[in-house]
């Protein structure tokens, strides 16, 4: 017979006792195993209605993920640990906004919900305009493939709360498209209904700016390539950010704090 002398944490099943770690949140959980199994869940007619939200949520977590990668090169050092699943859980609330297909295989229209996305901060923990606080400007072309992020003169001894250790900082915009979901019959999955561009990006970067030093105005434009054209089953999400910088001699290393990204439009 085991004897527990001090704090264990594992994970696993003993006996009828199951242990897991929940991501995001501190310690060991624990439950009892039991519940229907996978064939029930899959086939058996009570489980219908389970089924259809199983369907819906995995089109959410692929359309938020459609997001990251759009954002990808940024996500490492931009993101807290639970933005998947924030970015699922905006999903699932345009998703429920659908009123034209039946349930378990409604659409994520994301072009008609936009405003779901406007604010969203990839570190929860971390803001923008918290960080940041120069007046700034967004704005975009008609037919969507370019962005400006336009600052004006400002002191960053005053307007930016950087890192202890902290010498430079690049600001940040990008462009990325994020496709529509639909269910496809034929694959029997949700597919983006625009997959040509879906996912796109492309991201700009101020130079590196003194923090002890004024700035003057200025503008950071992102176009996309040529030939990509955002269509009506697409949205484009323009995001501005902030990395922090060390400078030792003639190298900047990037901080592994204070940086961050947020949506500012989605169009």
């Amino acid at each position: 017979m085991a004897r527990q002398k001090g704090v264990i944490k594992y994970v696993g099943t003993l006996g009828d006792i199951r242990h897991f770690k929940i991501k995001g949140q501190e310690g060991y959980f624990a439950g009892m195993v039991g519940g229907p199994t996978g064939d029930q869940v899959l086939s058996a007619p009570e489980f219908e209605r389970t089924r259809e939200n199983m369907n819906e949520f995995g089109a959410c977590a692929k359309a938020g993920k459609s997001v990251r990668t759009g954002l990808s090169q940024l996500m490492k050092q931009m993101a807290d640990s639970q933005v998947t699943g924030r970015l699922t859980s905006i999903m699932k609330k345009i998703n429920l906004e659908d009123q034209t297909e039946a349930r378990g295989y409604r659409k994520i229209e994301i072009s008609t919900q936009r405003n779901h996305l406007k604010g969203f901060e990839f570190d929860k923990n971390t803001s923008f305009n918290g960080i940041f606080n120069a007046p700034y400007a967004v704005t975009h072309t008609y037919n969507r493939d370019s962005g400006d992020f336009s600052i004006g003169d400002f002191n960053p001894a005053n307007m930016v709360n950087a890192p202890a250790g902290a010498t430079h900082f690049r600001l940040i915009t990008s462009l990325s498209v994020v496709s529509d979901f639909e269910y496809n019959a034929t694959t029997n999955s949700y597919d983006p209904m625009d997959p040509d561009i879906n996912e796109v990006n492309y991201i700009r970067y101020s130079d590196f700016l003194d923090l002890n030093a004024p700035v003057s105005a200025t503008t950071i434009t992102v176009t996309f390539p040529v030939g990509i054209i955002p269509t009506v089953n697409t949205t484009v999400l323009q995001c501005i950010g902030i990395e922090f910088y060390q400078q030792v001699g003639a190298n900047y290393y990037l901080f592994s704090s204070g940086n961050c990204l947020k949506i500012e439009d989605a169009f």
